[in-house]
């Protein structure tokens, strides 16, 4: 059974969220509501508690609610995490990490599928900050439904209109399936650059962040997956759930990525592996010793390498290019013997090493070719998980 919380905040459109319900009942979901105070201004609990036929969560601090109480033993068994309505305040308070009711609480606790109906006055929604909110919870893998074009109460008409009840319901039970999808399989990650140390206080390095690794980390965790991350050296907290081995040269993620690729169903190589190195000074080079001369060597090519080893899962390569991008994936995916190449144009403003958002083009051996358009890292890695889980199915 699919184990649902649909919180419900305080916007008209909340009555619309009883249909929701019971489109979800109807579907064999056990459902939790959890509403806000400005909620129940709309709608009664007691409708809530009716349709869902369990007792509606109010209060984090409700003596007689063990739930509510226990908000962080409810966050773990659940299969998906909704809001319908969610008002431009509580887009913004679960974008920023406001947790001042059980709703807000619940959402920080959750580890699984977060799905947002948004639902406000069109001059709200397309504010810069509500818009700049929607923006980081996609990036962090929350899907949006609408908000839809069309009537609103106060007699206008625009983009903030509630989606249809039966397109949010379809949308939470997707959520849930994706969120079981991975389940008993084992994915392992890399992230990040290397570095190469030239001196005992210099080194080789690029621009990776590691933002997009560790966004596929987290989306594979969330799908179910057992995650293994071979990171470089970032500046980002570990996903929750996720088992992190931290590496510094190209040398150490080869030995680390070969020990651990054996148990794993499939292997994303998304480290920005530095392809040559130096070898190291003992001493700090001086710069009254004169102009330096440096003698680079290949590093190991470990997406060669893990191709050309027996392997149970699927392999996973990246490729940054700056032109040509498809025929150049498509030259990678056939010289390196892998499964996919997820490739993108570093050359274009504001997307790929260091950015927020990405757009890449998905090549697999069968003859897939997948365009994703410009997005938040988050849902770019949703959408190279789906190419990846649909092949393991």
């Amino acid at each position: 059974m699919v184990r649902v919380v649909l919180g419900v905040s305080g916007g008209i459109a909340a009555y619309k969220a009883c249909e929701v319900v019971r489109l979800l009942e109807r579907a064999g979901a056990d459902v939790r509501v959890v509403l806000t105070a400005n909620a129940t201004r709309f709608v009664s609990p007691l409708t809530f508690q009716a349709l869902s036929h369990r007792p509606v969560l109010l209060d984090p601090f409700d003596p007689h609610s063990e739930e509510g109480i226990e908000h962080l033993g409810l966050a773990r068994e659940l299969d998906v995490f909704a809001v319908a309505p969610a008002t431009a305040n509580v887009v913004a308070k679960l974008a920023r990490g406001v947790a001042d009711d059980l709703l807000t609480t619940l959402y920080l606790a959750v580890t699984c599928p977060v799905v947002i109906a948004p639902a406000m006055n069109p001059r709200m929604w397309l504010h810069p900050a509500t818009q700049a909110n929607a923006a980081l919870l996609r990036g962090r893998g929350v899907r949006f439904v609408g908000p839809d074009e069309g009537p609103m109460a106060e007699r206008e008409s625009g983009w903030g209109r509630l989606a249809e009840p039966a397109v949010i319901a379809e949308a939470v039970l997707e959520a849930a399936r994706r969120g079981r999808e991975l389940e008993g399989r084992t994915f392992l990650v890399t992230a990040g650059p290397t570095r190469e140390p030239l001196d005992p206080v210099r080194f080789l390095s690029n621009r990776s962040s590691g933002k997009m690794g560790y966004a596929l980390a987290e989306a594979a965790r969330r799908r179910g997956a057992r995650v293994v991350l071979v990171s470089g050296p970032v500046a980002l907290a570990p996903p929750y759930g996720v088992e992190r081995l931290e590496v510094e040269t190209a040398a150490e993620m080869r030995d680390a990525v070969l020990a651990r690729a054996p148990e794993a169903d499939a292997v994303l190589m998304a480290a920005a592996v530095a392809d040559f190195a130096p070898a190291p000074r003992p001493h700090k080079i001086k710069k009254n010793s004169g102009p330096a001369t440096l003698t680079l060597e290949p590093t190991p090519d470990i997406l060669s390498e893990l191709a050309r080893r027996p392997r149970r899962g699927l392999l996973v390569g990246f490729a940054a290019e700056t032109e040509r991008l498809v025929e150049n994936a498509r030259a990678k995916l056939e010289s390196k013997g892998v499964d996919f190449i997820v490739a993108n144009d570093v050359s274009q403003p504001g997307l790929g090493m260091e950015a927020e958002e990405n757009a890449v083009v998905i090549l697999d051996r069968w003859g897939g070719v997948h365009e994703v358009p410009r997005a938040p890292k988050g849902a770019v890695a949703e959408a190279i998980l789906d190419r990846v889980a649909e092949r393991l199915r």
